[in-house]
């Protein structure tokens, strides 16, 4: 046998190792333990649309949870902000969150797998999801904390590819 198809074959299973690291392991992995998960920014019911956004605006994250007694009650995006308030030409001085919060949001507890809040975020077309432990709300992980894991996972394979020449690109995520 040559030296060129036994470095081939080590090749292809080298890349089979890393495509099972995701199969098996990575997707396998709690949600609990995922090195980054946003913070749980919390509003009452009563609280105006201004207060989730400031609260949003504040901690850097695209959602707040609407929370009363310990119990979530709702959730507030990006997303309602643009579509029911803006959209909707609602005063966010007046307009409390429970009135356009996304009631009985989909949630998974702190120890589902990794592989179930994709299927939910895919299915369902979220890009956060409030995690509970005990039925309380604790962490919100984001399809951006799962795609951080990743590639986390394959530093070698995302950071080092460089920018493609091909694509214009943002330079920051304002501009994105």
């Amino acid at each position: 046998m040559s030296d060129s198809f036994l470095d081939e074959e080590a090749s292809i299973a080298h890349e089979q190792d890393e495509l099972d690291l995701l199969d098996g392991h990575a997707l396998r992995r709690l949600l609990r333990d995922l090195p980054e998960l946003q913070p749980v920014v919390k509003v009452g019911p009563n609280e105006t649309v201004r207060a989730a956004i400031d609260g949003m605006v504040d901690y850097g994250v695209g959602i707040v949870l609407v929370v009363e007694n310990k119990k979530l009650l709702g959730v507030f995006s990006e997303r309602d902000v643009l579509r029911k308030v803006a959209g909707g030409g609602l005063d966010i001085d007046t307009t409390l969150v429970s009135d356009v919060m996304t009631e009985k949001p989909t949630t998974l507890d702190t120890d589902a797998e990794l592989v179930y809040a994709l299927n939910k975020m895919t299915v369902g077309g979220y890009r956060h999801l409030p995690l509970l432990k005990n039925g309380e709300p604790v962490a919100v992980v984001s399809m951006r904390d799962i795609v951080e894991y990743i590639v986390s996972l394959y530093q070698d394979h995302v950071l080092k590819s460089g920018d493609d020449p091909s694509q214009a690109h943002a330079q920051d995520r304002e501009r994105a």
